[in-house]
């Protein structure tokens, strides 16, 4: 009976000695922990490249895009594979909630707004299209000049 009085002892202290730890560790910081600080913007504006067919993710490009603009950032657009089709003219809209518009209808807002929207060299030719076939605005990219822009101090690049 001793011994069995003398395991349970040595159990539980070994136990009660290994509760702190694990309390420790998995407690959430105290209240009094440093916070994320902000830290400065560099950065001048971005540099986004959709090629990606869903409207969603589209959406949620240009939603980003716009977002950078109200806050006094330039954005520049790259069109290229499935993504190209937003330049096209008449291209198949899917109108998206909250805002019940289409990512044709946000780009247009975002050019009205000043940004440029170019699209890739190779999607005219491949697609079997026209510069005539492009919606107003929206221009053929030359690749050395993107090149430049990608490298440009303060521009970030985005891809979707």
């Amino acid at each position: 009976m001793k011994i069995m009085k003398n395991n349970v002892a040595i159990f539980t202290l070994l136990f009660a000695c290994m509760l702190p730890v694990s309390a420790g560790a998995v407690a959430p910081p105290p209240a009094s922990a440093p916070q994320a600080t902000t830290v400065a913007d560099n950065t001048k504006g971005l540099y986004v490249v959709i090629t990606e067919a869903d409207p969603m993710t589209q959406m949620m490009a240009l939603v980003l895009s716009t977002q950078t603009v109200m806050q006094g950032k330039s954005v520049q657009i790259l069109l290229c594979g499935p993504g190209g089709d937003l330049a096209m003219k008449n291209s198949r809209q899917v109108m998206m909630k909250p805002q019940n518009k289409s990512p044709q209808m946000l780009l247009a807002d975002l050019m009205a707004k000043g940004v440029q929207v170019e699209l890739c060299p190779l999607y005219l030719p491949n697609k079997g299209k026209t510069e005539g076939d492009l919606i107003k605005g929206v221009t053929v990219a030359k690749p050395p000049v993107v090149a430049q822009k990608l490298r440009a101090d303060g521009i970030k690049l985005f891809t979707f």
